[in-house]
């Protein structure tokens, strides 16, 4: 008959759960620290939108002689609005393609008069103030 081996090669159990207990500890230090950047990371995404809104908004003061009003509100810049104020010089086509909503999946706050606008996002709690994640943006113009 064979005689067993005393000396078998391969990984003891202590040896396997001491690295299963690494890796899942450099996974947990790995997930904290990418939470703050895609919180980041939409907070910049926002200020992005909100300054290509601004610059549609300028636009289309520039050819109108006035901002969209509240009730018209960001649509204004896709299509040219049929009640309020209608615009004098709307540029074929629109100012953008389409209104976007902020990263969080809230629409953007416009409200004007037609001579100012406040334009901000209310941040990932979609409610005025806050701090952090849920603070506001602003990109008002006064």
């Amino acid at each position: 008959m064979r005689s067993r081996r005393n000396n078998q090669e391969g990984f003891t159990l202590i040896e396997l759960m001491v690295v299963i207990l690494i890796i899942g500890l450099l996974a947990t230090i790995v997930v904290r620290n990418l939470r703050g950047v895609t919180d980041r990371a939409k907070r910049t995404k926002a200020e992005a939108d909100i300054s290509e809104l601004k610059q549609a908004l300028d636009s289309y003061y520039l050819d109108n002689g006035n901002y969209p009003t509240s009730e018209q509100g960001l649509q204004a810049l896709v299509s040219a609005p049929t009640s309020g104020p209608i615009p004098s010089d709307y540029e074929t086509g629109g100012y953008i393609e389409r209104v976007p909503l902020d990263p969080w999946g809230h629409p953007y706050v416009y409200e004007s008069d037609g001579n100012s606008y406040t334009l901000k996002s209310y941040g990932a709690d979609g409610q005025p103030g806050g701090t952090g994640k849920n603070a506001d943006i602003d990109g008002s113009q006064q």
